[in-house]
């Protein structure tokens, strides 16, 4: 009877326990407004999956798109499920990890193993078209098209009537397609259904626009284009530049040299020559082979490498220095208006660093700046265009921005070593010196360490003090890639990407593949030999 009984007592707590859970998952799934926020959210998800799967599927990004669906129907599934509830919590976080951490990654790792760059942004179909659209020649007895310029979702297209009569439209990207519910002023087409049609005034207003205008004449590149040079009519124009699909090469009529596609990215000829614009190709590790043995560019990326290290681990040992021994000074009990000094020497760590380096650029200005013009008396000291004048103004504001900070972990530090270890150090017949030696910087280190560690790998890195005060400069006129004597690697990556006529993302990426390989090296280095310090706890 009693095995019944505590049977049923079981049952019924159970029971109690399923309900608990239930009450707990619905309160969490909440009421009506809950679930119209959560279809909300939801619908935006899902309305921002489906706009880039429509974006990704004229890239022919088949891959992507399966991630993009997969991602979305999860999302939907765990917001509309019951037993996901830690889930619900999880998947924003894990979402926007993904999407800003780790696609990043291996989007930089994929671009440094291709030739991305100028010359090389797009495909090869987008390449054939820019090169015939390049060499265009009016044909000599190609008729006149009637045309009206149109503008939709804005961008410009020629409405075009055809000699039969047939009404048709298109675009810079779009070749001419029939149109439907063309309407007619006589026998020229006028307006296109969706379509606004530009008045006369606007043409003039936008002559450069529409001048610039070229219509492919069909999906074929050897048909030619349509362009007009009034607004009111079109010539049809052929390229001196021949496409051949069956070869994958392109003949210049005009010289008759043949362009092959050779597997570089561009169309060569027979002695080496390219016609650029080129397309996207992966290149192996050609990068990173030509970043290394390429003399032209290893010279720059040898002497910018031992300043990017002298310059990480000068600041980290300057800032610690100077935190250390102002933590010290101001952590003496004898020492009055702690508080207010503590809060001053806060200040330049309050201050945006790219603010304060602007404002030590001007201070620093050969010509009027206010350390040349009223502390050094009017002389006119290079500071930021002598090359080694500008490393060592460089290490000046990076230690002045830096040392509060260290003043402060130090501060923090201090204050949690035992004053007893201190007592028995004096008792025991040490000095000052020894005790500090032996005591104080070992207790020190076990916390301080890794903060050193994350302060070289943060200077490691450090392009706002670099480009807002010396952009780098001065410029090395010697480097065939934009490069300066101040540059620090990850400055260096950013003028090869993003400044110079040719812009190079490929190699900048392989660049920054490499910087975090160092980075990753030494770090781990540096957080294995820490492990010493921990037996002092």
């Amino acid at each position: 009877m009693s095995t019944e009984t505590e049977r049923v007592t079981t049952d019924a707590r159970r029971a109690r326990r399923r309900e608990r859970a239930r009450g707990i998952a619905d309160q969490a799934s909440g009421g009506v407004r809950v679930l119209i926020a959560k279809l909300i959210l939801v619908g935006i998800v899902d309305a921002v999956a489906i706009y880039a799967v429509l974006v990704l599927v004229g890239f022919g990004e088949w891959g992507v798109i399966a991630i993009v669906v997969a991602v979305a129907t999860l999302v939907n599934w765990i917001y509309f499920s019951r037993r996901a509830l830690p889930a619900k919590y999880l998947a924003p976080g894990v979402i926007f990890l993904a999407l800003f951490q780790v696609f990043v990654l291996l989007y930089t790792g994929y671009v440094g193993f291709t030739n991305y760059g100028t010359g090389h942004n797009g495909s090869k179909e987008q390449a054939v078209n820019a090169l015939t659209a390049s060499a265009l020649e009016r044909v000599p007895d190609s008729p006149t098209y009637p045309v009206a310029v149109v503008e939709g979702s804005g961008e410009l297209g020629l409405l075009v009537t055809t000699p039969d009569g047939d009404a048709l439209l298109g675009t810079s990207e779009r070749p001419l397609e029939e149109v439907g519910g063309a309407t007619f002023e006589g026998d020229r087409a006028v307006a296109a259904p969706g379509w606004e049609t530009l008045q006369f005034a606007e043409v003039l207003e936008r002559q450069d626009e529409v001048t610039a205008l070229s219509v492919p004449f069909s999906s074929d590149p050897d048909d030619g284009r349509l362009s007009t040079p009034d607004g009111s009519s079109a010539y049809r124009y052929l390229s001196t530049l021949e496409y051949d699909e069956a070869t994958g090469s392109v003949t210049d009529t005009a010289t008759g040299v043949v362009y092959e596609d050779i597997g570089t990215g561009a169309f060569t000829s027979a002695d080496g020559e390219e016609l650029m614009p080129g397309w996207k190709v992966a290149v192996g590790f050609d990068n990173f082979v030509k970043a290394v043995t390429d003399q032209r560019l290893a010279g720059p990326l040898v002497y910018v490498t031992l300043w990017t290290f002298a310059f990480a681990l000068l600041t980290v040992a300057l800032t610690f220095a100077i935190g250390l021994f102002l933590a010290i000074t101001f952590n003496h009990p004898r020492m009055r208006g702690r508080r207010i000094y503590r809060a001053l020497l806060i200040l330049p760590y309050a201050i945006p660093s790219f603010l304060s380096a602007l404002v030590w650029a001007g201070m620093m200005n050969q010509s009027f700046g206010f350390l040349n013009q009223v502390i050094f008396g009017g002389a006119e000291i290079p500071w930021l265009t002598d090359p080694w004048l500008a490393k060592a103004s460089v290490l000046i504001v990076n230690v002045w921005l830096g040392f509060p900070y260290m003043f402060l972990v130090c501060t923090g530090a201090l204050q949690s070593i035992p004053a007893e270890l201190q007592e028995a150090a004096r008792v025991d017949g040490a000095n000052p010196a020894q005790a500090f030696r032996r005591i104080t910087l070992p207790l020190l280190l076990v916390s301080i360490a890794p903060l050193l560690i994350s302060s070289f790998a943060f200077n490691f890195n450090n392009f706002n003090v670099v480009y807002m005060l010396t952009d780098g400069g001065p410029r090395d006129s010697s480097a065939p890639i934009p490069v300066g004597h101040t540059d620090i690697l990850i400055s260096m990556v950013y003028k090869v990407a993003f400044t110079g006529q040719t812009r190079d993302y490929g190699l900048a990426s392989a660049y920054t593949i490499i910087i975090f390989v160092l980075v990753a090296v030494i770090s781990i280095i540096a957080f294995r030999r820490t492990k010493s310090l921990e037996e002092l706890n």
